[in-house]
């Protein structure tokens, strides 16, 4: 098998120093690549993916008609995931871990993140809480349970420190559902778990995400493992590069 080509330069040179500081400050770093919808059939055949593995997931958004929590680099989000229960999550994007205070760097259900893809990439901030059975999300969507509910105190806090003075988390709306088709693979030649999220957005438009997750001080040989191993596949990587979440907030409504 011939070598796969030499890696092109995904940050300039500017931003280089940041992305660095970015990911020495974070706990985790994970590598994503979107794929253009046409070639989204032909990757998943490629790469072996059996959509009947696939784990189904809902996910609802929160924000207010003008989308000002958007506009402030605040997610609220709420997810149903097939046998494994519901959870929420509050997400600060972007962040610099340093200008984070020590108690909410330090929280238990609070982690750092750096997404890297090619081209970009961001720094963010999630507080998680993990919601178990009984359909928690589906009885705060029929209205049987307030909003608020499905958030720990500690997510409301983090929510009421960045949300726009007097907004509530009762009083956003829902935006969604988005389905999600979600798959995890440890491919032979990799030897690291892949992870594959098709969303199917309300328009009929898809979007097919590719991922790995990595330790700080592993990323730059973890991205150009899992570059070549893409690229010996034959998928196209410079294609330009989507966000689920952008795309949701974008035409939900």
């Amino acid at each position: 098998m011939s070598s796969p080509p030499a890696p092109t330069r995904a940050v300039s040179d500017e931003e280089l120093p940041r992305l660095l500081a970015l990911i020495r400050d974070s706990d985790s770093v994970e590598l994503k690549l979107t794929v253009p919808e046409g070639e989204q059939r032909s990757a998943a055949a490629t790469l072996g993916l059996d959509p009947l593995d696939a784990q189904i997931r809902q996910v609802f958004f929160f924000d207010t008609p003008d989308l000002q929590l958007n506009a402030r680099g605040l997610v609220v989000r709420a997810r149903r995931v097939q046998k494994r229960g519901d959870d929420s999550v509050v997400k600060l994007r972007p962040v610099v871990p340093g200008e984070l205070s020590d108690g909410l760097r330090h929280a238990p259900s609070f982690s750092v993140e750096v997404d890297a893809m090619p081209g970009g990439f961001v720094c963010s901030g999630s507080m998680k809480a993990a919601l178990g059975t009984g359909d928690p999300v589906r009885e705060a969507l029929a209205g049987k349970r307030p909003l608020r509910k499905l958030f720990t105190k500690e997510q409301r806090a983090l929510f009421a420190d960045f949300a726009p003075d007097g907004l509530k988390l009762d009083d956003l709306r829902v935006r969604g559902p988005v389905f999600v088709l979600k798959l995890k693979w440890v491919p032979k030649a990799l030897r690291r778990r892949m992870v594959a999220e098709l969303w199917l957005y309300p328009d009929n438009s898809t979007l097919l995400e590719l991922s790995t997750k990595c330790l700080p001080n592993e990323a730059f040989d973890v991205a150009a493992a899992a570059r070549g191993y893409l690229i010996e596949r034959g998928l196209d990587i410079s294609g330009e590069q989507q966000t689920k979440t952008r795309k949701a907030l974008a035409m939900l409504r």
